[in-house]
Order: C-alpha cells, then structure tokens, then sequence
C-alpha cells in the first residue's frame, strides 16, 4: 500500500461541477491523423484513443478538431465534428474513453488566419483583423458581423454535437494565435468596433461563443478553454490579460488548461510545442498566477514528463490538473508503474518532435521516435507471443540491436546480441553527453538498463566473427552494425588540430578557444552550440546557405536552436565549400570562386554518417533469414527509424 500512495496528489479524483475525474492527469490534445482524409473516425482512430484511456488519464482531450468546413481547419487529418452524419462515428470515440473509465473532450478549433488553404473552401481566412501570417501571402479577410454569427453558431453545433455522441466535454481553444486567440491579443485585434479596442471589447467574441454553447447544451456537457498563458510576441497577451478574461468567462467554464506561446509564428511556437533545448514545467508559473484568481479549476500543459513532477506541482497547489501527451504515448504504462511503485520502468521521451508533431504537422498518421507501436494500436496493442520460436542473434548494440532484443525476447524467441565495446548504447553513448540532451541521456539509461534485463544473452566486448555467428546456430540473423562518420578526402582532414563531432560531443576530445565546425546538419549545429556555451567562438561552415543548415530537423526544434545559435554567438558560414584544413584553420571557396581563410584553433569534423558495412560481407550470407536494420541499412535518419525498421523486422517474427 505504501507504494501506491506515493503520489496522493496526482491519484486523487477532482470534481468539475457536474463532472468527476478520477485523478489529476489529463492527456492534453494530440492530432494523430488517423482520421479519412475527410476527419471521419477509422478503426485506427478508436484504438488509439482507447490507448489514451488505458493510460489511466482520468480525461482524454482529443487535438485539434475543426469547427467550420468553409475556413477554419489548418490541419490534414483532423476530426470533423461539423456534420450531424459524423455523429455515429463520434460516438465509437466516446465509448472507446469510457470503456476504460475515461472521461472524454475534444479541442475545437477554428483556425482563423492559419488556416489551410488546401483545406478550405473559400480562397481567403477570416480573422478578426485581416493580417497575413509572417512570410505567407494570403488573403485576410477582416469579419464582419454575419462571419463572427456565424462562427459563434458552429462552436454551438459542434458542441451540441459532442454532447449527442457522448462526450463528457468539449474544449474552446483560445490559445497559440487561432481565432480566439486573436481576438483576445492586442498584438492581433485592431478592430474599431465592439469587438476590437478595450479588454472588454476583446473579450466579447469568446465570451459569445461560450454563452451560445451553454444556450444550446445548458449543463449537459463540461467546457474547458485552453489559453496562452504568455504569447512572448511583443505586445501580445499577457498572464493578466488572462486572468481579467478567465474572471469574466469562469461562470460558463468547469476547467481552464494553461499553455503559453504561438504557432501563427514560428519565432514563438517552440513555446508551444517545446523542443529538448526548453526547460520542463515552463508554464507552471503562468497556471499558478491564473489559478490564485480564478474560482475553477486550473490544468496545466508543458513538458511535464514524469509523475514525480505532476506531484510536486499539484503538492505545491500551483494547478489542480497535470495535462501532458509526449510523454503518455511514449510510454502508455508511466501512471500504472508509479502506482506500482516502478517508475524507473517508464521509457522517457526525448522531447524530439520529429516523428509525432513532424508526421502530423505534414497530414501522416502520428507514431513515436521510440516507441514504434504509436499508430499501430490496433496490431500492436499486445505484443504476442510467436507461435515458432526462434534462435535469434543481433549483431550490435545500438539503438536498433536494443530495441530487436527487447522485442524479440517479447515474441518469446532465444536472443543473443554481440557488441564488440564494453557497453551497449552505439552513438547514443556520444550524442547524449551535451548538456542540452537531459532527455536523451534518460532514454540512453533506459534503453541500456531494460535491455541487459530483458532476457537476451548479451555478449560485450566481442567481436562478431563468422565463427561465433556460426557456433550460435540462429535461425535468423540481425545486422544493427550502425553508422560511422564521413570523413571527406580534403587536404590536412588528419591534422592534429582536426578532431570529430563525437568525440568532442563525448568530452574525449578537447578544443581549443577558436572553433571551426565542418557541417551545418543537426549534429554539427548541436557541437558549436555546446562550444559556445563554454564560452568558446564558433563558426559553422557548410555549402548549404544557412536557412537550410539542419534541414532534417522538424521547425520548432530548428527554430530554437537557431535561436540559442544567435543568443550564444556562432556564427553560421554557407554557400562555402572546405578546400583545405590547415593548422591555422579551415580555407574555403565560394560560389563566386572566392577564397576565404577562417582562423581556428580546433577543427570539427561533421559530415554526416554513412552506413557502417565493416565486416558485412562475411556476415551477412551466412543465415538465409537475415534482416538489416537501423544506421547500417540507412544512416541518414534518426532514432526513430532505427527503432521503426528493428521493431517492425521481429514483431512479425
């Protein structure tokens, strides 16, 4: 019993008016993509919602749903709540949250001038004042009075229509720069009528809107409203325009769920979605100011990933609701293993963007960086045992290697992996060490520690010879021999100033004060911006012109490490090719044919990866059943797809 009460706070039931949640987590709005191309529910979609209600959340909010087919969504994939015919397929939802004691909402949202054109059937957006987003040409339109009806009238609809399929309550989002948002910010309304000018008039749309959604469903469904705690752009809203608008809106609201930031400007969404480069619990501060004025309760949203910082939070009385997403589809066991006492068996997310919020963002169905079965719930809900068990040997392990023991030990196949270093990890053991990288050292930890304790043979420090492959006898054979780094043939490339990304990433290597890196891709950028916060001088050098330097990373993330880039000094060089490295530093040549020396003390090299094929030859005919996964098959991607390829081989197996 001890153990299960360690967190009393978080597992504690809450009452919201005319409703109950079971505990103090909600999992906060999530597109997934999993709808029709027309928004409607697919059995895909159920099965991950039932995934969000098994996580023992006690209220599942589901992301983004449009309000208004002529043009409010900005989003492919989508649920569409707009249709009356929508409604049976609403209510598979419905039930699917409350078959595993969930209660259930959805975030309806029209997204004004971040709409999507390709999604839309009128050739303009609407918005309270008619002003393009940044770099977007796009007709505005500024609303008139039949536009702001008619909008306040489908906001009703479409909460009426939640109520008739069974929804416990829908959400108003009035965050991140969409409709209502903006015509709560003063960086956003300039109108000169009633709804535009002082706070009051600003907050009249909204207010509209919440009044014609309990005109229509009275009491019969809970409403929640989602705010921008900060918007940081300047002159934006601020907490105490918050706080004045919650006063005056609390009266229609059972819950109020605190974010910060815009995603109509990308020099603010990394707020909003924040990147491994934030802090954790950065809106706590925001939902603690809100919540000592308001009379309802507070959620909070933002980087909270374990259950040990939902209890502080909650102890402390700075909110009474933990909303998170990242963090519950990476690992949907994490309330079941800190009610169990065993939160060290919780897989902490990476905070990365790069599959869930990337796939999303471009209309692909959602799925997770480590874990693989995001997106699969309704074949992989359950890993089962395979019905012919098999020898299995992995050749390496790293990211791919861990992630095929661990999956195939779960089938019930006999596994060994064969690592040649004295740990398992591969390059997570060097990536991990900046200090910006908390969350990949997490991962790192977990990914060794359940691998060693899964149940497969582990061979370290061992080389994987033919006749060692040969004496195991496995029926299948992985090769996860991951990548190594390029090395350009470029005159002086060996010198003894000349070191490599990992090795100085890993503190093997040491640098001197003056810095040139070679390779303006995620790993390059990520080793200046570690240098510069030693306090050292970096430039980074590629042929690439510099808005295009770190292509491969999603632009929240990009857009944050540009920004600590520019805060901590390194200069970016493009559209400049490394002729030759000398003592001195690093000569290039531009476009032009001009020839530029740029002084360095140390020299990085980070060229990319390339497949590591060493050994392949002998290895890789010796067992007909042999499978090819992580970097050595394609060392150009990410973690996620090491994972993807190693978990999508032997869960078949």
């Amino acid at each position: 019993m001890e153990k299960v009460n360690r967190y009393p706070h978080v597992f504690s039931p809450l009452k919201l008016k005319n409703l109950t949640l079971r505990n103090r987590i909600q999992f906060s709005p999530m597109v997934s993509c999993l709808t029709t191309a027309s928004g409607e529910v697919t059995t895909e979609y159920c099965d991950f919602i039932a995934m969000q209600a098994r996580t023992g959340a006690a209220l599942v909010t589901i992301g983004a749903s449009g309000i208004d087919e002529e043009n409010g969504f900005d989003c492919a994939g989508e649920l569409n709540i707009t249709r009356d015919e929508y409604i049976g397929g609403l209510a598979r939802i419905a039930e699917a949250s409350h078959r595993h004691g969930a209660k259930i909402s959805a975030e309806m949202i029209h997204a004004g001038r971040n709409a999507d054109p390709m999604l839309t059937k009128t050739p303009y957006a609407i918005a309270p004042t008619p002003m393009p987003l940044p770099g977007r040409i796009r007709f505005v339109k500024e609303m008139d009075q039949l536009d702001i009806d008619r909008v306040v009238k489908c906001y009703a609809d479409c909460a009426y229509r939640l109520y008739e399929a069974g929804f416990d309550m829908c959400m108003i989002h009035g965050a991140h720069g969409n409709m209502v948002g903006s015509f709560l910010s003063p960086a956003f309304n300039f109108r000169t009528d009633c709804y535009g000018g002082s706070p009051e008039n600003r907050m009249r749309f909204p207010l509209e809107i919440l009044e014609a959604i309990r005109n229509r469903c009275g009491n019969k469904i809970a409403v929640e409203f989602r705010i921008s705690g900060d918007e940081i752009i300047p002159g934006g809203a601020r907490v105490e325009d918050a706080i004045a608008f919650l006063r005056k809106a609390q009266d229609y609201l059972d819950l109020v769920v605190v974010s910060r930031g815009l995603i109509v400007d990308r020099n603010y969404e990394f707020y909003t979605q924040p990147p491994y480069y934030n802090g954790y619990a950065h809106n706590v501060p925001y939902a603690e100011k809100i919540k000592k004025a308001i009379d309802i309760p507070v959620s909070v949203v933002g980087s909270i990933k374990t259950v040990e910082m939902a209890e502080e939070i909650l102890a402390a009385g700075k909110a009474d609701v933990i909303a998170m997403a990242r963090q519950l589809m990476c690992d949907p066991n994490m309330l079941k293993n800190a009610r169990r006492g065993e939160p060290e068996k919780t897989k902490p997310c990476l905070r990365c963007l790069q599959v869930c919020n990337k796939n999303t963002a471009m209309g692909i169905p959602i799925s997770c960086a480590v874990s693989p079965e995001l997106g699969f719930e309704s074949k992989y809900s359950v890993i089962y045992k395979s019905p012919e068990p098999k020898k299995c040997v992995i050749v390496g392990g790293g990211v791919a290697g861990m992630m095929a023991a661990q999956t195939l030990v779960k089938r019930g196949h006999t596994v060994t992996l064969i690592e040649r270093n004295a740990s398992l990890g591969g390059r997570l053991l060097d990536i991990a060490s900046l200090p910006f990288k908390e969350d990949l050292r997490q991962y790192r930890e977990w990914d060794i520690r359940t691998t060693m304790a899964c149940g497969a043979k582990i061979l370290l420090n061992t080389k994987a010879t033919p006749e060692l492959i040969e004496a195991e006898a496995p029926d299948v054979l992985f090769l996860a021999t991951g990548g190594r780094l390029i090395t350009p043939d470029i005159p002086g490339i060996d010198g003894a100033n000349v070191v490599d990304v990992c090795s100085v990433d890993s503190g093997r290597a040491e640098t001197g004060d003056r810095v040139v890196v070679c390779g303006g891709g995620m790993s390059g950028l990520e080793c200046a911006l570690g240098l510069a916060m030693q306090g050292k001088k970096v430039s980074v050098i590629d042929m690439l012109d510099p808005a295009d330097f770190a292509s491969e990373i999603f632009f929240p993330t990009k857009n944050m490490l540009f920004m600590l880039l520019k805060k901590h000094g390194v200069k970016l060089l493009g559209n400049r090719k490394v002729e030759r490295v000398t003592e001195l530093g690093v000569e290039t040549i531009d476009r032009n044919w001009k020839h530029e020396f740029f002084e360095a003390d140390t020299v990085v090299t980070a060229f990319g990866v390339a497949p590591n094929r060493d050994d392949f030859e002998e290895l890789q005919y010796l067992v007909p059943d042999t499978y090819i996964i992580g970097d050595c098959d394609d060392a150009e991607k990410s973690i996620g797809y090491a994972n993807y390829s190693a978990f999508h081989n032997t869960v078949v197996l």
